[in-house]
């Protein structure tokens, strides 16, 4: 199983220190993939924008977004061009998860429909494939014909369109045992849509480590899952907060047989990959 990092994106307070050195030391640690997270309505960083600052400073490892909210990018054309550039830019690392988001507040900021989002998304994943492959003149061409491509959620619908549209599908947070649950939906899906080849999978966990590491957690995950009330405190009681408990989570992801799964920080400090890449060892 492959072990990525997640950029801290999608914490207050992040500087160019939190993607550029960030970045350059998870590709010198080793880490398979540099993941983001996406909102509209918050004090991050915009995920496209951001992996593209790290493409630019490093040169093996995968540029992951697990996941980007896709109908909030309601321009099609755009969105397949922006994403092609990065894909061409960093030599084939693109790796896009992708997932309709739950937020009504992004949506309503954007100016869209929440309601429509699931229809939105069907139609958006047939034009992306429509203008990677060169309709419409729009350009560059990704690197292998598209980026990497995975759905996120838990929907029908959702192993549906991984089944239908991608490589495989993405869980966006939960435990090893519950990946495990999930999994026979996504074969089935496979096989209702008539494909022969394996799906890939990942999965996410939150990580915190050092001496202020329960603050982190708190101030970091407490403050970006605030919407979410008292599961707010669930999110952050369950990171990772000492080197056995990561060592614990990422052998129970391999295990359940997930085949990445990306460790999202509570910090922005890039002493964090250092610490991580160590209780991984």
């Amino acid at each position: 199983m492959d072990v990525g990092i997640g950029l801290p994106n999608a914490i207050r307070g992040v500087d160019r220190a939190g993607i550029v050195d960030w970045a350059r030391e998870a590709e010198a640690a080793g880490f398979s993939s540099l993941g983001t997270i996406d909102r509209i309505a918050y004090g991050n960083y915009e995920s496209l924008i951001a992996l593209t600052a790290a493409a630019a400073v490093t040169e093996r490892i995968r540029l992951v977004t697990d996941i980007l909210i896709a109908p909030l990018r309601s321009n099609n054309a755009l969105f397949a061009k922006q994403t092609a550039t990065l894909d061409h830019f960093s030599g084939g690392r693109l790796v896009l998860g992708l997932a309709a988001g739950g937020r009504e507040d992004d949506y309503a900021v954007s100016g869209l429909d929440f309601h429509a989002r699931g229809k939105v998304f069907d139609r958006q994943l047939a034009d992306l494939a429509r203008f990677w492959a060169g309709e419409g003149g729009v350009g560059p061409a990704p690197v292998r014909g598209r980026p990497g491509l995975y759905i996120g959620g838990r929907s029908d619908a959702a192993f549906r369109r991984a089944a239908e549209h991608g490589d495989g599908w993405t869980m966006g947070g939960g435990a090893p045992d519950s990946f495990a649950g999930e999994l026979e939906r996504l074969h089935e899906a496979w096989r209702t849509a008539g494909r022969e080849d394996e799906p890939r999978t990942m999965a996410l966990m939150y990580v915190s480590l050092g001496d202020t590491a329960e603050a982190d957690a708190r101030a970091g995950l407490g403050d970006y899952y605030a919407f979410l009330g008292e599961y707010a405190d669930m999110v952050v009681a369950g990171a990772a907060k000492d080197p056995e408990t990561v060592r614990q989570y990422v052998a129970g992801f391999e295990q359940a047989g997930v085949d990445e799964v990306i460790c999202f920080p509570a910090s922005t400090d890039p002493a964090q990959v250092g610490l991580l890449a160590e209780a991984l060892r």
